[in-house]
């Protein structure tokens, strides 16, 4: 990416992470009342880190293809954006819906558990994952490819589009209320849930229990489109919001430490290996328990 394009990335990331954050603020819920000592210290955390885990990933990705594959530098830099767009959506968005699908199985549920450990929705929760969840995951690795190719701007404007869906999708200032209950509006909300994500969706999604027919934590895994749920089967679409959120786990024995949450397996504790690691080992096709939120298929 070029200077232009990484400057224009990073002040619209900021300026619509700041706009969620303030109406968050102004609404009162920036600093919910159930955010532990250790939800403040992991949320810091991820916010500071995250930029620079993923703008890591993307650097040494398009250096290896610099290195490995310089004849495929600028190969797509005449696509038109619609096409550059469609490669974005299947590279990174897609692959996404399966990573974090695959999160929610005995493999991969202990990095991506601190997602789930908030017991609030807000734009704090929408990076919070184990540092390994996002350097691993596949679609930043693709998309550093993929700049590498030539579609620099394209990327820019996706990461911009995606950004606000998901930070829209977590926030505690739910943007789709208004549209929940006013018939007038039913026919573009039943579109948007289908095609988004939204907050509706995404709430139930990391709901503290999916037995009331609103949570949904073994579905509603898309990002920016929540039409990959819909075509794959995990889609779970009510007008209504869940009434708690976070993991009975942690009602039950406190919040494990935000270091163990951020750096696990390199930091552990005696809850890691009880908790995290009880959703790491969970048999094949053993029942779905909201104690650890893993699901019985990938």
């Amino acid at each position: 990416m070029t200077f232009d394009q990484k400057t224009i990335q990073l002040l619209a990331a900021v300026g619509v992470m700041l706009a969620f954050a303030l109406a968050e603020l102004a609404a009162g819920r920036l600093f919910p009342r159930e955010a532990t000592r250790q939800d403040n210290r992991l949320d810091v955390a991820v916010t500071l880190l995250f930029p620079l885990i993923s703008g890591a990933v993307l650097l040494i990705s398009q250096s290896l293809c610099a290195h490995w594959l310089p004849q495929w530098s600028g190969l797509l830099a005449q696509w038109s954006w619609w096409q550059a767009l469609l490669l974005l959506l299947l590279a990174d968005d897609l692959t996404q819906y399966f990573w974090h699908r695959l999160s929610h199985t005995s493999i991969m549920w202990p990095l991506h558990r601190a997602h789930h450990s908030a017991a609030y929705m807000s734009v704090r929760v929408v990076y919070r994952n184990n540092a390994f969840y996002y350097g691993l995951m596949p679609g930043i690795w693709l998309s550093g490819m993929l700049i590498h190719m030539g579609i620099g701007w394209v990327y820019v404007g996706y990461t911009i589009v995606k950004l606000s869906v998901i930070i829209g999708a977590h926030s505690a200032v739910a943007w789709d209320r208004p549209l929940l209950d006013r018939p007038f509006w039913r026919p573009l909300l039943w579109l948007l849930q289908r095609t988004i994500s939204t907050p509706v969706t995404h709430r139930a999604h990391h709901a503290l229990t999916q037995d009331d027919g609103i949570g949904h934590y073994t579905g509603n895994y898309g990002n920016l489109l929540f039409l990959w749920d819909v075509l794959f089967g995990t889609a779970h679409i009510t007008r209504q919001y869940p009434p708690a959120y976070g993991l009975p786990d942690d009602r039950q024995h406190g919040p494990e430490p935000w270091a163990v949450q951020f750096l696990f397996p390199v930091l552990r504790s005696n809850r890691a290996e009880t908790v995290l690691g009880r959703g790491a080992h969970a048999p094949p096709g053993a029942p779905v328990s909201a104690s650890h939120h893993t699901g019985d298929h990938p």
